[in-house]
């Protein structure tokens, strides 16, 4: 098998994370520079195999999509363009970065580092996977 990514798009940074190659356990990955997303992935994709990528949808609590949308739409176009053998799927990510909160709150970290928004993101790419593959 392979791994999967999960991605919590932003306009100007993206937390993702990744499962193991057998897909159990979601770990967080890093944040990038969503200018530097795609070369990102480049340069991991070299070292390892990868299935699927899983970019969150940010929904209101109405059910619309944010304004987002439309920049996640055109990140999915390039990344079916430029990764063809990598299926590209989306998952809701509503209160994704709500529950990033409160797993470091939870987790002990110093308040200091709980305001690193990069670390957030991250924590926020591992909910919106786990989602995706049912583990929460």
């Amino acid at each position: 098998m392979a791994r999967i990514i999960g991605i919590d798009y932003g306009i100007k940074r993206c937390g993702l994370a990744v499962t193991d190659p057998l897909q159990i356990i979601v770990s967080a990955l890093d944040t990038v520079e969503t200018g530097g997303l795609i070369g990102f992935l480049e340069q991991y994709l070299t070292n390892e195999s990868v299935e699927k990528i899983v970019i969150g949808l940010p929904v209101h609590k109405d059910g619309n999509f944010t304004f987002l949308k439309q920049d996640i739409d055109l990140l999915a176009t390039k990344l079916r363009s430029k990764f063809p053998d990598i299926t590209i799927d989306f998952a809701d990510e509503q209160f994704s970065s709500v529950y990033a909160k409160e797993i470091i709150l939870q987790s002990g970290i110093k308040k200091h580092k709980r305001r690193d928004k990069a670390l957030i993101d991250k924590v926020s790419a591992v909910v919106i996977l786990q989602r995706y593959l049912n583990h929460i």
